[in-house]
C-alpha cells in the first residue's frame, strides 16, 4: 500500500571516519500541520530515542528550535556535517503507512538512529514557517516520548485530542475525511477531494448539527457518543484551519 508519507536521506556509513548527511526528495504531506509528513519526523524520533546518548539529548532539542527560527547552523553539528553533496553516501527511508486502520512507520535504515533523527530535524527545518512550528512540535514530542510506540504515539504527535486512537483515514486525505465526517460532501457539489473548501458558517452550522445529533440527550448512540464528538470537533478543526 502506498505510504502516507516518506522520509529518504544519505549519509556516510556508521564506520565512515567522516559523518556527514545530506537529504534526498520525500514525501511529506503537512496540511494541516502537522499531517502525515509530520507525524512520520515525529515517529522516527520517538523510534530511536533510547538510542541517544543523554548528552545529546539537548543537543538535538537546541537544533530544533534554531532550525524552527531559520538561523544559520555551523557545522559539523552533533558529531556530523550537514551537507548538499550525496557523492559516497548511502540512503535510508522511513515509510508512515495504513495497517489494520492504524499507522506504523517502516524502516530501511542502513545507519545509526541518530542519523534518522538528524534528517529528521534538518528536514523540518528547510520546511515553509507557516507548517514548520508544527512540525518541529511534533518533533520535539518524539523527543520526550517515553511511552509505547503504538497509536497513542501517533495520535499525540499529531495534536489530536488527549491520545485518542483516531482512525487512519484523516491522514489520507484529511479534508475529504472532515468533508464526509460533517456530511458537507452532497453540500460541496460532488466529490470531497475535488470542491472547493466550504465557508465557515456552514462549517459551523454544520458541526453544531451534528454535534446535537450525536449526543445522547438527542437520540445518539450513548456508547459511541464521545468518539463521535471527537470527530467532529477535529473535522471543524480541519476545515476552519
Amino acid at each position: 500500500m502506498d505510504a502516507l508519507a516518506e522520509l529518504a536521506i544519505y549519509h556516510s556509513r556508521p564506520f565512515a571516519p567522516t559523518r556527514r548527511l545530506a537529504l534526498a526528495p520525500s514525501h511529506l504531506p503537512v496540511d494541516p500541520a502537522p499531517g502525515p509528513g509530520g507525524v512520520l519526523l515525529g515517529g522516527i524520533v520517538a523510534h530511536h530515542r533510547n538510542e541517544l546518548d543523554e548528552d545529546l539529548f539537548e543537543s538535538l532539542l537546541k537544533l530544533t528550535l534554531q532550525l524552527q527560527e531559520g538561523q544559520r547552523i555551523v557545522q559539523p553539528r552533533m558529531r556530523h556535517r550537514f551537507q548538499d553533496d550525496r557523492h559516497g553516501l548511502t540512503r535510508s527511508r522511513a515509510r508512515l503507512r495504513r495497517e489494520d486502520g492504524g499507522l506504523v512507520i517502516d524502516f530501511e535504515n542502513k545507519g545509526t538512529g541518530l542519523q534518522l533523527m538528524l534528517g529528521a530535524v534538518y528536514t523540518a527545518g528547510g520546511m515553509e514557517p507557516g507548517p514548520r512550528r508544527a512540525v518541529m512540535d511534533a518533533i520535539r514530542k518524539g523527543l520526550r516520548w517515553g511511552g509505547p510506540l503504538d497509536r497513542r504515539l501517533y495520535a499525540h504527535l499529531s495534536g489530536l485530542d488527549g491520545g485518542q486512537e483516531w482512525s487512519a483515514d484523516v491522514y489520507e486525505d484529511p479534508v475529504r475525511w472532515a468533508l464526509l465526517t460533517l456530511g458537507m460532501q452532497a453540500a460541496t457539489g460532488g466529490a470531497a477531494a475535488d470542491a472547493d473548501m466550504p465557508d465557515r458558517k456552514l462549517v459551523q452550522r454544520r458541526f453544531r448539527d451534528a454535534l446535537r445529533a450525536a449526543h445522547p440527550d438527542h437520540g445518539g448512540a450513548t456508547d459511541d457518543a464521545a468518539k463521535r464528538i471527537n470527530d467532529l470537533t477535529e473535522a471543524r478543526r480541519i476545515l476552519l484551519s
